[in-house]
């Protein structure tokens, strides 16, 4: 199984900044707007991006919550492991909001399409855009694309997208893993 390094921790934090500035660049104030990470590891992209919107650029204003998607996937009752929920960590409604969906890896756009029917449960957002760290453009199954992605990955179908975070695995760094 060999592994390379997609990108180092300096180039995280490079794409970080810009996907930030991007969403102050349609958001502006973030009055009408909120930051949702998927769980497990989305969260971590929208807590980056929160706290460099706050820290950078002086916004006060972000709603951030955590969604978890597990009982709205459609593998859920499939295979013979069962999948481990995470917390759902939502304290506003997102009726009549600009919804901003996070996630580390877009691969099948399966997780997304559970992650548009799981946020419902919140109100009616009068938009939803996905951000997302990784885009695997050749893996889609399903007519899904992010409105910000932070790199693209040609990666095909045995090759694994691995994102590590520093407050999770020790380092920030992503690899492309041969299976």
């Amino acid at each position: 199984m060999g592994q390379k390094v997609l990108l180092s921790s300096k180039e995280i934090n490079i794409i970080l900044h810009r996907l930030a500035c991007q969403l102050l660049e349609n958001h502006l104030d973030f009055k009408n707007t909120v930051l949702v990470g998927m769980q497990p590891r989305g969260t971590f992209v929208a807590q980056r991006l929160n706290k460099i919107l706050r820290e950078s650029y002086g916004v006060r204003e972000i709603e951030i919550g955590f969604l978890d998607i597990t009982f709205y996937r459609d593998d859920f009752r499939r295979g013979d492991k069962t999948l481990a929920a995470n917390q759902t960590k939502i304290d506003f409604l997102v009726e009549d909001k600009k919804v901003v969906l996070i996630d580390d890896v877009l691969y099948t756009g399966r997780s997304i399409r559970a992650a548009l029917t799981a946020i419902q449960s919140f109100g009616r957002p009068s938009e939803i855009e996905l951000l997302v760290l990784i885009d695997r453009r050749f893996s889609r199954h399903l007519p899904i694309q992010p409105n910000y992605r932070g790199r693209q990955v040609d990666a095909i179908n045995d090759e694994k997208v691995k994102v590590m975070w520093e407050e999770n695995d020790g380092e920030d760094a992503i690899h492309l893993i041969d299976r």
